[in-house]
């Protein structure tokens, strides 16, 4: 029912959309009357705004054409190297890397918004290394007959993606899928499997969220795990792939998203409604661009939300040492030659201060050589692993991680 209600509201809203747009570009006209006079371009940017924020968002598409790399510029190649049903590797390369440069996976965020939220990410670490990103799929997108996909399945993909890229893979998780992750390179550890990461970087990931609970930890823990499956979770009406299939809706997500900073993201469509008054057609531009991509959601398997709620956020399975894969305890004093790297941000409201530095107490079998910290400055939650000072001041530090750690694997095998 929610979801059905749902899509009559987005259906509205898309009309509403398309009547907005046109009316602003009418008002907007200086062809015409009104677009002399004072009244109807601010009418019209008021339109145009609304019209960007009611219009329907599909995925993304990463478009990463070109890098630039020692005042170069370089074609990148985006090629699908391995299909799953919930998500697909994509592989990335330009034109100039050498043939042994650093093969890197990253894993996105199965939280709402696609792959695609990383772009930055990828055209950073591009510059110098293969990259590779887990695409997960629209759960909506994905029919029954699929099957479940559950925290079990997430680690199996990330254990199989590791696999297809080959041995010497380092591994970078952004947020959420830091846990998954972390258990992924221990249970390939303990099995001494030849293709456990060299590294894992972690940024920004609720590793342990007894450190430091934010906001968003606050929600996880308030109400008991049946209220979650009985208020947040929803049926995938007819009309898509996925029709039955239970999940997290994208538009609840979003909603979650939104609530969080309600008021910045209100002042941040009046800024781009003064841009736009104003002329200033390159920062609205800048502004629309943003949401276009922070709106673009999508739903997520219901199995896997609830785990992950139960077990990262209710329970603490993993740094307590009770989370289970297929029935074989995730042991992190396994990891013993996968070089870690915890990053977090100072001003960080969604995974706190400590959450990510913990997975460096927890590994006990690594030595402290092969273990680093880093804290930015100044630093919220989506500046970790895009915007500039991603790109200045910490991808040096991933890179300079990577290349010392491959440098030692490298010595020690010659």
């Amino acid at each position: 029912m929610l979801y059905t209600a749902y899509e009559l509201n987005r259906a509205l809203l898309t009309g509403a959309s398309a009547w907005a747009s046109t009316a602003a570009e009418f008002l907007n006209n200086k062809s015409t009357p009104l677009g002399y006079t004072g009244l109807g371009p601010v009418i019209g940017s008021a339109l145009d705004v609304f019209a960007h924020a009611a219009a329907p968002r599909g995925k993304p598409a990463f478009g990463i054409g070109t890098v630039r790399v020692d005042g170069a510029e370089r074609t990148v190649v985006e090629s699908i190297v391995a299909r799953r049903p919930f998500g697909n590797l994509i592989r990335f390369r330009h034109d100039g890397l050498p043939d042994k440069a650093p093969r890197m996976l990253i894993v996105a965020p199965m939280s709402g918004h696609y792959a695609t939220l990383l772009r930055g990410t990828v055209a950073r670490l591009i510059e110098r290394m293969e990259v590779y990103i887990t695409d997960w799929a629209d759960a909506k997108m994905v029919p029954l007959e699929a099957g479940s996909f559950d925290l079990d399945d997430y680690i199996d993909y990330v254990i199989d993606f590791l696999k297809h890229i080959g041995p010497g893979t380092h591994m970078l998780a952004v947020c959420q899928p830091s846990v998954p992750a972390l258990a992924a390179t221990a249970l390939m550890g303990a099995a001494r499997h030849p293709c456990r990461p060299a590294t894992l970087t972690m940024m920004g990931g609720p590793v342990d969220t007894r450190e430091a609970p934010t906001s968003v930890n606050d929600v996880a823990v308030s109400r008991p795990l049946p209220w979650f499956k009985q208020n947040v979770i929803a049926t995938v009406p007819l009309g898509y792939p996925g029709a039955g299939r239970r999940v997290y809706p994208g538009f609840l997500q979003l909603a979650g998203f939104l609530s969080m900073n309600l008021k910045t993201h209100l002042l941040s469509h009046y800024q781009m409604f003064r841009h736009l008054v104003e002329g200033d057609g390159e920062s609205a531009d800048a502004s629309k661009a943003f949401y276009d991509e922070y709106r673009s959601v999508c739903d997520m398997a219901a199995e896997f939300y609830l785990q992950s709620i139960e077990h990262v956020f209710q329970r603490h399975s993993l740094p307590k040492g009770e989370l289970e894969h297929r029935g074989t305890i995730v042991d992190l004093g396994a990891i013993t030659d996968t070089a870690i790297l915890a990053v977090e941000g100072e001003k960080d409201d969604i995974s706190g201060i400590g959450q990510t530095r913990a997975a460096l107490k927890l590994t006990t079998g690594l030595a402290e050589t092969r273990k680093q910290y880093l804290l930015a400055p100044e630093v919220g939650h989506y500046g970790i692993f895009n915007g500039s000072k991603w790109r200045n001041r910490i991808a040096p530090v991933v890179e300079q991680f990577v290349e010392t750690h491959r440098a030692r694997e490298l010595k020690a095998v010659a």
